[in-house]
This record gives C-alpha cells, sequence and structure tokens, in this order.
C-alpha cells in the first residue's frame, strides 16, 4: 500500500500485528537514534493520528569503588562510588552494614551530547570497626528492578593500614608526616544482584563487563582523535610559517636587484659626468693655451715690425737730402 515508506523496506523495522483496531510493531538493535516520536495513523473516514514517545535507556555500568585515607582535619576514611554512561542519571545509595542505607553526596555531570552523564557519591566516614562493611547500591530504570552493588569491607584497610605503619617502622619512623598522609585502596567488585535472581545477575555483570569495555575504546579513540588533530594542526601552522618566510625572502631578493641596478646606473652617471668634465678641462686648457700662444705671436710680430720702422726711418733722413723718394712697406711678416 505504501511503497516509498523507508519503514517497510528497513529491516530493523517488524511488523507483528496488524488488524482493524490494533497495531504492533517491533524495533529490532535499538540505540540512542531510534529515540524520538512515533506517529501512527488509522484511516477511515477521517484520518485519526496517535503519536507515541520513545524513550531510550542507557542502562549505567558496573560501579567503581575508590576508598582514601585521609588525615587532614581529622583522620577520616572517604568512599567514592562512580559510574558512567546513563541515562536517564542513576540512583546511588550507600548501605552501612546490613540495615542501614543512606544517600551520600551525588553529583552528576553530562557528556558531550546532553544525553548520557556521569554519576558519582561520595560518603565520609569518621569511626568505623574492623567488621564493618559500606556498600555502593546503583539503581536504575534499565535495570529493570535490578540493582549494581559493590561492596567494602573496612578489615582491608585495617589489614593493609597495619602492614604499612609495620613497613615503615622498620624502615623509617620519622620521615612521615602523620598530618598529611594520605594512602589509596581502589576497590572493584563485582556487581551483585538480589539472592532470588542469580542467572539475571549474571547477563548483568556480562552487560556491565561490555559497557566497560566499550567505554575504554571511546576515550582511546577520542584521545586517538584528539592527537591527529593537534598533529595537524601544528603541521598547518609550519606550512604557512614556511609560505611567510618564502615570500619575505623573495621580497629581500627583489629589492636587492632592485638595489643593485639603481647602484649600476648611479655608478654609470658619475663616471660618464667625470669623463664629460675631465674632457671639458681639457678642452679649456687646448684653448687657453692656444690663446696664449697667438698673443705672443702678435707680440712678436707688433715688435718685429716696430724695429723695422725705426730702421726704415733712419735709412730714409740721407735721402730726403739727395731728393729722392723711398718706399716705406707697411707690415713685415
Amino acid at each position: 500500500l505504501f511503497p516509498s515508506c523507508t519503514g517497510l523496506k528497513n529491516s530493523k523495522y517488524q511488523l507483528l500485528h496488524y488488524s482493524s483496531n490494533q497495531l504492533s510493531i517491533s524495533v529490532l538493535n535499538v540505540t540512542q537514534q531510534d529515540e524520538g516520536v512515533y506517529k501512527c495513523l488509522h484511516y477511515g473516514n477521517s484520518v485519526r493520528t496517535k503519536e507515541v514517545k520513545v524513550i531510550v535507556l542507557a542502562t549505567p555500568v558496573k560501579p567503581t569503588l575508590e576508598v582514601s585515607v585521609r588525615m587532614q582535619n581529622g583522620e577520616h576514611v572517604l568512599l567514592k562510588c562512580s559510574t558512567v554512561r546513563s541515562k536517564p542519571p542513576p540512583r546511588i545509595t550507600w548501605l552501612l552494614g546490613d540495615d542501614m542505607e543512606i544517600q551520600g553526596e551525588t553529583h552528576h555531570e553530562y557528556e558531550t551530547d546532553g544525553k548520557k552523564c556521569n554519576s558519582t557519591s561520595t560518603l565520609r566516614v569518621h569511626t568505623y570497626g574492623k567488621n564493618s562493611t559500606a556498600s555502593c547500591i546503583v539503581r536504575h530504570k534499565g535495570l529493570q528492578g535490578r540493582k549494581l552493588v559493590a561492596p567494602f569491607r573496612f578489615e582491608d584497610l585495617v589489614t593493609d593500614q597495619e602492614t604499612v605503619s609495620a613497613a615503615l617502622e622498620t624502615s623509617s619512623p620519622s620521615s612521615q608526616d602523620p598530618q598529611q598522609s594520605t594512602s589509596t585502596v581502589a576497590v572493584m567488585e563485582d556487581s551483585s544482584t538480589s539472592e532470588t535472581d542469580k542467572e539475571e545477575e549474571e547477563q548483568t555483570t556480562q552487560v556491565s563487563h561490555l559497557a566497560t569495555e566499550a567505554n575504554r575504546q571511546f576515550v582511546g579513540l577520542t584521545r586517538k582523535k584528539s592527537g591527529i588533530l593537534l598533529l595537524s594542526l601544528v603541521s598547518f601552522l609550519i606550512f604557512i610559517l614556511f609560505i611567510i618566510v618564502q615570500l619575505f625572502i623573495m621580497k629581500i631578493r627583489k629589492a636587492h636587484v632592485i638595489w643593485k641596478k639603481e647602484n649600476e646606473i648611479s655608478e654609470h652617471t658619475l663616471e660618464s659626468y667625470r669623463s664629460r668634465s675631465n674632457n671639458e678641462e681639457t678642452s679649456s686648457q687646448e684653448n687657453n693655451s692656444q690663446t696664449s700662444r697667438s698673443k705672443s705671436c702678435m707680440n712678436y710680430i707688433t715688435q718685429l715690425y716696430s724695429e723695422a720702422k725705426t730702421k726704415t726711418k733712419e735709412k730714409a733722413q740721407p735721402s730726403k737730402f739727395k731728393g729722392e723718394l723711398t718706399h716705406i712697406p707697411e707690415s713685415i711678416v
């Protein structure tokens, strides 16, 4: 009837039951992407619509319990229970002994997608006995009434403290400061459920192990991607810096070539100017020498002329008495 509907072609969706008054479908391998609003249409004289909101639950992984002994402001034991990647946030309580369950300081931190969160609950214990016990209990809707438990026995802590104190006394008693010493014991126990359903407990433990392994792989992949991104960014910056250096070197070379050409032009101009000035000085000296020679020649000619004229006059005086005329030359060359 609806060949263009992609939901009928997807093997993830299966039609379980169909009748005039009921429609049932099944969704396999549900993930966070399958969350949303599903709409059912009933066709008759009019089209009636029914919407169903589907919320995909993410069950928390097996909790981890961390125990720290602090000496600051009085000795006390700090119990820290953590679980990750749950939706909605789980409810974490503490069971002291066998009959007292209390609420600790719980903190929820959502991941980048804003859906799954990591939860942590802390409990401070100031007095305890060797037979005292404390268990971290995690409850969640996805566990369907079951619970995840991480137990801790203070007997283990007392034994560890006695062993450490004995070792310190034999090695160096005065090397530790009792006001600032802190010892940490990390405890990770198998999750337990109610005594009435042991098979479900084993299944829950296997699912928790798989979720923990998936979480580790996710963290490793995220770190690898961040490392690759950082390496790519550093390589890009080095490439940009190399281009800038090359452009700067090319600019310096170009400026050097221009300066060299200008220097050669200026030197050529200076040499031509010097040669021109030398030629002008040489020509002026030659002109001066020619002028001085002509002047000396004219003086010499004038002197000869005056001497010849004087001699002519001396010869002309006796001829006057004789009445003879004599021709006097005007110039002597």
